[in-house]
């Protein structure tokens, strides 16, 4: 219980004061009553020595602040489900879930696009309670559902709403969650026959590789990625899981420039010239042009190459305004380029944005990176 609030706070780099500030300002958005200041600290300063336990009135409050579970809040592993009583109440869940599957695909995948949207525009960690209900729902759903007929669009409903949820975990900083999370994508894309989700579940997995660490993994398990079943991948998934290649290529050092090069340009000829910018067969991916400007500028800031400010001043110009997170990223890469270049003051200008927009979203992965460039200026 003391650990996991504790690395919470950490993870996001706050005080104990801090805390005690976004509890009130949370509090009073929603017009709850919590504790004064005073008590708050040291309540806080039970809950992480274990002293206190957390009730269930504040980890309502603490959980949206910091993007957790309920697990990993009290620093306790997640209990299985008790296992059903018996074969009456198995069958009624089978004739549930038979009657109610094919109904309800549709809702899950509005309900996904519902929480993808909230994602992308606030950020996730006020939305961990909505997402682990609904995946709970969906899994429950499929793991009911009997005929292989049946599972299949329920199966791929999880494998969408799966690798959202991963991405929002790694956002947050919850790695093991985050693997986790595509773990169930894939097994889930395998059970709705989607080569399609099952690549784009592993090139997003990649990205848990490299941030822990491990590059060349990173880069092996994406091009794999884009060896499942390659001829009934869409051009567009194709080009975003290049383009994905291309970054961490370019992440990975100068020894792999080459090959990052090649991977975008690669990306760039696969993504169709048709002005939409998702497949309606793959709701998970956003890419074209404008998104894939984005991503090139990010790639070639990182080789250092001079064409990158271009780029992203362009990417920036043209972004839709819906894509909060997406921003933190831009002004982050533009800090990088800026710096390269001894531009400071356009430096800590970009980096400003950079951290605005991390906080707004609640994003640890690029407060992370905003802290780094802090260091550099």
């Amino acid at each position: 219980m003391a650990n996991g609030l504790r690395a919470a706070r950490r993870a996001r780099g706050w005080s104990q004061e801090k805390l005690i500030y976004e509890m009130r300002r949370f509090a009073e958005r929603r017009l709850l009553d919590i504790a004064s200041p005073p008590s708050l600290k040291v309540y806080i300063s039970e809950w992480e020595n274990g002293r206190r336990v957390i009730t269930d009135r504040y980890a309502a409050v603490l959980r949206p602040l910091f993007g957790i579970t309920d697990a990993e809040l009290r620093g306790r592993s997640e209990e299985p489900p008790a296992p059903a009583g018996g074969y009456e109440e198995l069958l009624g869940r089978i004739d549930s879930a038979s009657s109610l599957s094919a109904s309800m695909v549709e809702p899950f995948l509005d309900q996904t696009e519902l929480l993808r949207t909230m994602d992308r525009q606030m950020g996730a960690a006020g939305l961990i309670d909505q997402m682990n209900g609904h995946l709970a729902a969906m899994e429950e759903a499929l793991t009911f559902t009997v005929l292989p007929s049946a599972r299949r669009p329920v199966a791929a409903a999880l494998a969408g709403a799966s690798t959202l949820a991963a991405w929002q975990a790694l956002d947050a900083g919850a790695v093991e969650r985050a693997w986790q999370h595509y773990e169930l994508a894939k097994k889930a894309a395998q059970d709705a026959e989607s080569p399609l989700y099952l690549a784009h579940a592993m090139g997003e997995q990649a990205y848990v590789l490299a941030d822990a660490g491990r590059p060349q993994l990173a880069i092996e398990l994406v091009r794999e990625a884009q060896r499942v079943q390659v001829e009934q991948q869409s051009p567009r998934l194709r080009a975003w899981l290049a383009a994905a290649e291309a970054e961490l290529c370019a992440a990975a050092g100068a020894d792999r420039a080459t090959e990052a090069r090649a991977a975008l340009d690669r990306a760039e000829a696969l993504l169709p010239d048709d002005g939409e910018a998702r497949d309606p067969d793959m709701l998970s991916i956003f890419l074209n042009a404008g998104h894939l400007g984005r991503w090139r500028g990010n790639v070639l800031v990182k080789l250092g190459d001079e064409r990158a400010m271009a780029e992203l001043y362009a990417s920036l110009n043209e972004a839709d305004p819906t894509f909060v997170r997406a921003s933190a990223g831009v002004h982050c890469d533009l800090t990088h380029a800026h710096l390269a270049r001894g531009d400071l003051d356009q430096a800590r200008s970009h980096l400003q944005q950079a951290r605005l927009a991390a906080n707004r979203t609640g994003s640890v992965r690029y407060r992370q990176r905003v802290e780094l460039l802090t260091e550099r200026l």
